[in-house]
């Protein structure tokens, strides 16, 4: 089954794509899944995503990367989750905060961090839910109080991934005049070294199989240096939009890079496997009909996913992009979940069984219909700004 059947793509992302499934396929679904059981970081094929430019293929070329396009890097994401290596730090490093970081921050800041993140050396944690915020970031807590060295944050996040494995932690929180109140209160964004003293954190234990594990992280009066702060105190929502539409389209990317990996076990399964009289169980329809409309649904949400990059590149309006970005994200986990329940089901019996490699993958592809936005939060966007009705929230 080909990738890029269904997406128009230059021979450069055909290209790109085919060396991503390369090196990703060399390591595997079994290298994934060793390394999400045993909650180890992988290592290896992290160090070769970046030292082939990968990770940072969409980052400035001044910082060490590409100078490509989100595009391009959805490509990567798509690619290697399809190899049976879904990263979901993909998404949070090179994705949220690489993004953030080329557009707001400053050159000094950016030589610190950036190029390692576009190289693979460094990765940077995200941190903007909280216990009592959830999806509404205008009620965050965390709150960093200038102290006339710089400042000192104190709060506490929720759900944030791998910061065990991260070198800092890119943090969304209330600073200065932000400290106003209202129910629009402005925020800020912090780069935050995570050897910084007043930072703990403690694992969430979850049903998820993948390497990034989630944790409660606090911040007890951290001290930070002025240049932590990214750009102008109190800018810090605009800033954040800046990395949360990449975030819902490479999490569209692994999801749909979830599906075709499925879909390819399902299709090779379903040539295979001889029941009745010898023929392959693919040639019934009961079987051939799901697979098929499974397929359909990748097809399309792969075509939004592309379509929101395509924007967001182009540099389209935010409530346009951002139009896209959900929808692409919505679309991609729905017909994930059918996609691999589908191939579950094909395998029969086997399906659940670890050895198929498609039963592992359930709960991550179950978290994506519920992060980085739930599908309530889409739907309500949608309906708000999409159809026109009044705000729901």
């Amino acid at each position: 089954m080909k990738q890029s059947s269904i997406v128009p793509e230059t021979d450069e992302r055909a290209a790109l794509r085919e060396a991503v499934t390369g090196l990703v396929g060399r390591y595997g679904h079994d290298y994934f899944v060793a390394r999400a059981r045993a909650h180890e970081e992988p290592t290896a094929l992290w160090k070769d995503l970046g030292a082939n430019g990968f990770l940072g293929v969409h980052l400035p070329e001044a910082y060490g990367g590409g100078g490509g396009t989100l595009g391009d890097f959805s490509v990567v994401v798509e690619a290697a989750s399809a190899a049976g290596c879904p990263l979901l730090m993909t998404v949070i490093s090179p994705a949220i905060c690489g993004t953030i970081l080329a557009r707001h921050a400053s050159d000094e800041m950016n030589r610190r961090w950036l190029t390692g993140i576009a190289d693979g050396s460094t990765k940077m944690a995200f941190a903007i839910t909280e216990p009592d915020a959830g999806s509404n970031s205008h009620e965050i807590t965390t709150t960093a109080h200038a102290d006339g060295a710089g400042w000192r944050l104190s709060g506490t996040k929720y759900w944030t991934s791998g910061v065990d494995e991260a070198d800092a932690i890119l943090v969304v929180a209330r600073s200065g005049s932000a400290e106003a109140s209202g129910p629009r209160r402005p925020l800020s964004l912090f780069v935050v070294p995570t050897d910084s003293p007043g930072l703990t954190w403690q694992p969430i234990e979850a049903a998820l199989v993948q390497p990034e594990q989630q944790f409660t992280v606090w911040f007890d009066d951290v001290p930070l240096g002025p240049e932590a702060l990214i750009g102008d105190d109190g800018n810090g929502l605009r800033q954040v939009f800046s990395g949360l539409n990449p975030e819902r389209i490479t999490a569209a990317s692994i999801s749909n890079g979830i599906s075709l990996y499925a879909l390819d076990k399902a299709a090779t399964y379903a040539n295979q496997r001889a029941v009745w009289k010898g023929v392959p169980i693919g040639a019934h329809q009961g079987v051939a009909h799901p697979l098929a409309e499974a397929y359909i649904g990748v097809a399309q949400a792969r075509l939004m996913a592309a379509r929101a990059a395509e924007l967001f590149d182009a540099g389209a309006d935010a409530t346009r992009t951002a139009e896209a970005s959900n929808i692409a994200k919505f679309a991609a986990a729905d017909a994930s979940l059918r996609a691999l329940d589908q191939a579950m089901q094909t395998h029969g019996g086997n399906g659940l069984a670890l050895e198929y490699g498609l039963a592992d993958l359930w709960f991550l592809a179950r978290m994506l219909k519920t992060a980085p936005v739930s599908r309530e939060m889409v739907l309500n966007f949608v309906a708000q700004h999409s159809l026109g009705l009044p705000s729901s929230y």
